[in-house]
């Protein structure tokens, strides 16, 4: 009776090199997706805030973070200084600096 059911079972199928690959492939195509489209639009993005903060200069209107608009003042390294009224000045960080105005939005 026993010796019935373990010939029923039988070896396993083997597969050929090629369905090792094969069973990969939906993973790596998965991958690819999201590298055209999360990943690398992000990194694009980051390059371009990047760059805008390395260009900024006295006298850029800048939109902070925050939502206040304001006209910089002084830039430092790190930090930059917006005027965002008459006579107040406001030192931030260059990495809350949203966006450079190229026209007047008020």
């Amino acid at each position: 009776m026993f010796t019935e059911l373990a010939y029923a079972m039988g070896p396993a199928p083997q597969g050929g090199q090629g369905s090792g690959l094969m069973s990969f492939l939906p993973l790596i195509l998965i991958f690819v997706i999201f590298y055209f489209l999360l990943i690398r639009p992000q990194q694009k993005k980051a390059k371009e805030h990047k760059n805008m903060l390395d260009n900024l200069k006295k006298g850029d209107k800048v939109i902070l973070s925050g939502g206040e608009y304001g006209v910089i003042e002084e830039v430092r390294p790190n930090t930059v200084s917006v005027k965002i009224s008459e006579n107040v000045k406001v030192k931030y960080g260059k990495a809350y600096i949203a966006v450079v105005r190229q026209t007047e939005e008020d």
